[in-house]
């Protein structure tokens, strides 16, 4: 084996020396957790759908989540114990790299301590450092079997107690919640309602439920997995003034921004898993003999390859640098708004197409149950369908177009955000609403710079040529309202803003130029994919149809280049095999 580009996330290898030490040392320990499991085991459980008691004792064991999920105002004197998104990422992609069951345990106790760090409910939050302190995870009840997470409707009743019950609490809820991860043990449950005597939105609540409680009804687990995705009910169930922790909007602007919290953490697990899978599907067809030859000696498999990895490289450098623009928000600079869709909808459905392109070489073997693939393969298209739809998210980035094409602005320069800091503003991020006015810096500097390199410079052209679209052969108010329209308009402009990124993290990480050529390579294929697309859409104008056809690029071909992107890919046979 040579030495690989050391780009892919590889236990054996990670010494995380960008990290203070405390940091360094439970990153090992997790990694060593789930080596010293084995990988029979551990796709066993998986395969068994046992829930993941067993991590949440070393979770415990070694505050883990207490650590990285504290903000230090409530750490209690621990100065270890903080939200530094920098390092959540890493542990993050850590739990993907592992398995999907816990990495959500962990997604969705973000979520659920999204409503109590953003209150200003001191006890709640007492308590909830408490309870991380004491091995416990969260749980956020928002959505509905009948409403999804459709935070305008909740069927949560909230009823002000009368009589006896009003010495105990302020209100009696009751109604059902599902979809809710780690339902079925969480010490403290936000969970969003509305109240019965308030119309409108001030009558909406957000408020803390216990799962031990008796009026607590854990019904089901919606799954057939690992992971606890739980049906519960309230019956009646007593809310006390100090369970309260947001009333009217605030309640649905904790329940957005939570949200914002929590989708960041969406693309690090989808990279965890796509690279866990990349290792097994290259070690794989490097040694597998097909009519007398490796199967990597095929042309199309070799294509595959370098295509996976490029994208795969890509979802990372973008992710990487999302971190840094979401650690330096603040009211004045919330670039994250869009930036973090973006991690959603377009990193996550890289990982399912990356995956998707490893399947297509692997073929049978990625069924087979002693393979972490089959479990890759059967979970990677969950992550682009949590916190939102790609459609959902796509839409929200629309919004983001104008200013960041046409209307630039002046920013200081946000550098590489490695500092072991709480990342205060993730619970102070304000009203939801004026996505529209938010301004960028300029996006076109970074692409003429880098445009020495060929697929760069011709993917320029094409963001060149959406601006021209929009500005020459707009979408008329008709189209506007066409939604299946307007999601391609956001899939194009996604790219750009996606290329952006992945440019200024090639810079600060020094990324191989024939990299960077190779990811641009697939970036042109995948416009001229959606201008194709706009052009047979049924509303799209003879105008809009010449723009499409003309917008079409072919990637510059260098064979030389693919070759040598093709060992980079290479290297990485047999670079990791997890213990058995």
């Amino acid at each position: 084996m040579s030495d690989t580009d050391g780009l892919l996330f590889n236990p054996h290898t990670a010494d995380f020396a960008q990290f203070d030490p405390e940091t360094r040392r439970l990153l090992k320990a997790t990694i060593e957790w789930f080596e010293n499991r084995g990988k029979k085991q551990l796709l066993q459980d998986d395969l068994d759908a046992v829930w993941v008691s067993d991590f949440l004792d070393f979770v415990k064991k070694e505050k883990l989540f207490a650590t990285f999920q504290t903000p230090s105002a409530f750490a209690d004197g621990d100065e270890n114990r903080r939200w530094d998104g920098a390092r959540n990422a890493a542990l993050s992609e850590i739990f993907g790299f592992y398995g999907l069951a816990y990495w959500y345990a962990w997604q969705v106790t973000i979520l659920g301590l999204g409503p109590i760090w953003m209150s200003d409910n001191v006890a709640a939050k007492k308590r909830a450092a408490q309870e991380l302190a004491d091995g416990g995870v969260m749980a956020f009840g928002l959505s509905e079997r009948e409403h999804g997470a459709d935070v305008y409707s909740t069927d949560m009743l909230l009823t002000p107690s009368q009589g006896d019950a009003a010495a105990d609490s302020a209100f009696l809820a009751s109604g059902e919640k599902y979809y809710i991860g780690n339902g079925n043990i969480a010490g403290m449950v936000s969970v969003f309602g509305r109240r019965t005597d308030v119309d409108g939105p001030e009558g909406y609540v957000f408020f803390v439920a216990d799962s031990a409680h008796p009026n607590y009804h854990l019904v089901d687990n919606v799954l057939r997995g690992q992971m606890y995705v739980s049906t519960f009910r309230l019956e009646d169930y007593p809310v006390r003034e100090e369970d309260i922790l947001h009333t009217g909007v605030a309640a649905f602007e904790a329940a957005l921004n939570t949200v914002n919290v929590g989708k960041f953490n969406l693309c690090t697990g989808s990279i965890g898993i796509t690279e866990h899978a990349f290792f097994e599907a290259i070690t794989h067809a490097q040694n597998r003999i097909l009519y007398g030859n490796p199967v990597t000696d095929f042309a199309h498999v070799r294509a595959a390859f370098v295509d996976a990895y490029s994208r795969l490289i890509a979802m990372k450098q973008f992710s990487g640098r999302a971190v840094d623009y979401f650690r330096s928000a603040s009211l004045d600079d919330r670039r994250y708004l869009l930036f973090n869709p973006l991690t959603k909808a377009k990193v996550t459905s890289e990982g399912e197409r990356v995956v998707g392109l490893l399947h297509d070489v692997i073929a049978a073997k990625g069924y087979e149950k002693s393979t972490y693939f089959r479990e890759a393969a059967q979970v990677i298209g969950t992550l682009p369908k949590l916190e939102g739809t790609v459609h959902v998210n796509v839409g929200l980035i629309l919004k983001f177009l104008p200013n960041y094409l046409f209307n630039p602005a002046e920013f200081p320069e946000v550098g590489t955000r490695l500092d072991a800091a709480d990342d205060e503003f993730f619970w102070n991020q304000g009203p939801t609403r004026g996505a529209a006015k938010i301004r960028f810096h300029q996006w076109k500097p970074v692409y003429e710079k880098h445009s020495g390199i060929p697929n760069v410079a011709r993917f320029y052209e094409q963001a060149i040529a959406l601006t021209e679209l929009l500005t020459a052969a707009a979408p008329d108010e008709q189209q506007r309202q066409d939604l299946d329209f307007m999601l391609n308009i956001g899939h194009l402009f996604s790219l750009v803003v996606y290329g952006h990124l992945i440019l200024e993290q090639a810079e600060i990480t020094g990324l191989d130029t024939d990299i960077i050529d190779q990811i641009f390579d697939f970036q042109i294929r995948d416009f001229s994919g959606y201008a194709i697309a706009l052009h047979g859409k049924p509303s799209s104008t003879p105008e809009q149809q010449a723009w499409a056809l003309a917008s079409v690029r072919k990637p510059h071909v260098d064979g030389e280049r693919f070759d040598r992107v093709w060992q980079h890919v290479k290297a990485y046979d047999g670079a990791y095999e997890m213990r058995p």
